[in-house]
This record gives C-alpha cells, structure tokens and sequence, in this order.
C-alpha cells in the first residue's frame, strides 16, 4: 500500500490554475490531478493562510473518494486564500468564478465547501458567469450526454441538491427546511458507524461518543448518532463544548443541533475551550467523530481515546490527524493499527455521492431514495474492505489499498 501511495502521492497534478484577484489581496488556485474519466470535480474553499499545497492534498483526496462515491473521474479541489469574514468575499467569489468558468463549462465540476455556500454562493455564482450548473463540466467531460439529456440531468441535479428534507425520519425540523446538501455528509459519517458495527460486529445503540467539531457536519453527525442509539458524551467546538458522560438525549441533541448560531455550537452551559480540551480527551467512549478542520488531531488526544475504551473513528473531516503527509502520516498510521478507523474518503463521501446520484439518468427524488443511496454506497465500501481484511485494525491501509488499485 505505502509503494502504491508513494507513486499517487509523487505524480505531479496535471493541471493547476493560478489566480490572484486584481482588486483585493486574495489569491486563488484550482488544481485538477487528473482527467480520469474525461473530467475532474472537487469544492471551493476559502480561508485565510490557505496555500497551493492544501489545494492539491484535497485535489488527490477527491480522486480517492470518486472510487468510493463515483462517478470515475479525476480529482480537483479550488481554494481561496482570503478571509471569509470580510465584506468583500462576494466580489472575490464573483471575479474567481468569471476566471475559472472555462473550466466548469469543460471538464471540471464544483461545489460549495470550507467557508463558501453551495446554495446561496456557488449555485447563484457561477450561473451569473453563464454556468448551467457547478457540475457542468463533469457532464461534458465524462458523461458527454445529448443536449437534451443535459438539460434533463441537470435539471435532476439543481433540484436534488436544494431538495428540502420532507420526512421527519432525516430533518430535525420540517418546519425550517433543511435540505439535502445541509444534512447528508453528517448523516454519512454516523452511517459509517452503523454499517461498522453491522459488518465487523456489535450494535451502535448504546455506545457513548465523542463528537468535534459543531458545524454542518458534526452537528448533523451528532444528530444522526443520537438517533441512530449512540449516547453523544462529548462535544468540543471552536467556541468551546460540553460533557455528560451519561450521554446526551436524542432531545437534547436535537436541541442542540436546532440551537447552533450558524456553525457554532450554543448552549447556557458551555465550557471554555481550554477546559473541554483538557477533559473531553479523557472520557470513556467507544465512538470519535473529528467532524472540525483538517489535521487538528494530536497523537496524544487519539493515545488518550485508545487507553478509554475507543472502538471506532469515522471521519468527517478530510485527513482529520495532525500529520504533514498528504494522506497516510505517522499518527494515522498509528491510529489504524489500534482501532477500527473509517477512512475520510468512505465516511464523508454523502455530498459526492449525492452530485453522482443525481448525475444518473432518471432516479428517485425521495428523501429515503436519497439516503438509502448514500447508505449502500457507504456499507459497500465498509464491505469491500472487510472482504480484503476482516480485522478491526489496518481498515484505512486496507481501504486506500483498494481505492488505489484503480488510480495507480
């Protein structure tokens, strides 16, 4: 596995656009790994200090989760290095799209990722700049369908992704619309927990868990792990977090999930950063979720989780270990040797799947359709690696392995 990542980890992107913004300060970067399958997709993100490197480890992160998620295409990712907080991001969004609109009506597809709303930025966007849809280029370069059947398919595509959640069974409230691209990736990464204990062994009800990060997809992490049994004991959040070692209520979760100011958790009772990151390391919890930024996760935090009982990570974050290497650092690696540890590319691939699931012909536009697809997509990947090895350590090893005996 390592000769085999060497290889993909050292093989130069094929392609890197270079932008830097003629009005502000902000400087942009798309990098495309490959043209796999005639085409490449990956998110936008912005943030401040963001550098051509971080571009291109999630450019190659991407192309691995495209053997999970589909559709079989390359591996892109844009990001932005400016703040998001200030009140010129719209005009930079506007100028970085009319740049890169080549691209996306071509072969390359986008989204909406750190910091940069699909919904309400990417969609609107690059529409303005005469984009039928973020994912055009995907359709042109790899399914290369009739205009009809174009116009059919993105039609399937711009309706699925802002389709609002109807069934009480996936929405924490009906009444406030939350859509399918608010709710999916947090419901992968507790399906990954799901499908682990229904393949490997052991039932998730009942297990207690600790959930970081209180944004779009670890607040919904923690929601779906609630509803699914799991007993939520810890939450730490940028802002600070909370404990109960009894567990969390479903109610209580929902609340909180209901609670959040924007991507911050809220609460009465919060405790300070400083405390919740000197405690939470030391609950007893059989269940991790690192759901906050990338490459936050200490070894001495995971060292901490092992020594209490910890089973299983599924990962919402993309290469969530304070590792410097693209994908398989020293602390992963010590990580996947002790404990059953979810691959990011297998646990947050619920937005992916989603864009293929709708690429498809013509599906089912049911929220249950919708998750269930997400659901098998997951469990077949968990059992995939299973059927390589069926220990409880080496999954990620064994899941990259996999993964990149199709790109290498």
């Amino acid at each position: 596995m390592k000769e085999l990542l060497k290889v993909y980890e050292n093989k130069e992107p094929e392609i890197v656009f270079h932008w830097n913004d003629p009005e502000t300060e902000a400087e942009g970067w798309t990098v495309i790994n490959s043209l796999r399958g005639g085409a490449a997709g990956g998110g936008t993100r912005m943030r401040e200090g963001l550098d051509k490197n971080e571009v291109l480890s999630l450019a190659k992160t991407m192309e691995v989760k495209f053997t999970v998620s589909g559709p079989a295409i390359g591996g892109a990712k844009s990001g932005i290095n400016f703040d998001p907080k200030d009140p010129r991001k719209k005009g930079v969004l506007e100028r970085w799209y009319k740049a890169v609109s080549p691209l996306l009506k071509s072969y390359y597809g986008t989204g909406g990722d750190l910091n940069v709303d699909e919904i309400h930025e990417v969609i609107p966007i690059t529409e303005d700049c005469g984009v039928w849809h973020p994912q055009e280029g995907v359709f042109n370069g790899h399914f290369q369908p009739t205009e009809a059947d174009k116009i059919n398919r993105i039609g399937q595509l711009r309706q699925g992704v802002i389709k609002v959640l109807e069934n009480t069974g996936y929405s924490p409230d009906i009444s406030r619309k939350y859509t399918v691209a608010d709710m999916i990736t947090g419901f992968g990464v507790a399906e990954a927990v799901n499908q682990y204990y229904q393949i490997y062994g052991g039932n998730i009800k009942g297990k207690k868990a600790i959930v970081q990060g209180f944004g779009n997809v670890g607040s919904a992490a923690a929601y779906y792990l609630a509803q699914m049994g799991a007993k939520v004991v810890g939450i730490i959040d940028r802002v600070g977090g909370l404990i109960n070692e009894e567990g969390f209520s479903f109610e209580e979760i929902k609340d909180l999930f209901l609670n959040k100011h924007g991507n911050t958790l809220n609460a009465k009772n919060l405790i300070s950063f400083e405390e919740i990151n000197q405690k939470i390391w030391n609950l007893d919890a059989e269940i991790f979720t690192p759901c906050a930024a990338s490459r936050l996760v200490a070894k001495e935090q995971i060292s901490s989780l092992i020594e209490n009982k910890l089973e299983v990570i599924s990962c919402g974050a993309n290469v969530p270990f304070a590792d410097k290497e693209i994908f398989f650092g020293p602390i992963m690696e010590f990580t996947d040797e002790r404990v059953s540890l979810i691959p990011d590319f297998i646990s947050n691939c619920g937005m992916a799947r989603v864009f293929a699931y709708f690429m498809e012909r013509r599906v089912q536009m049911t929220d249950e359709a919708i998750f269930n697809d997400t659901s098998m997509t997951i469990k077949n990947a968990i059992q995939n690696t299973f059927n390589n090895n069926s220990s409880k350590t080496n999954i990620s090893k064994t899941a990259f392995e996999v993964a990149l005996k199709q790109l290498v």
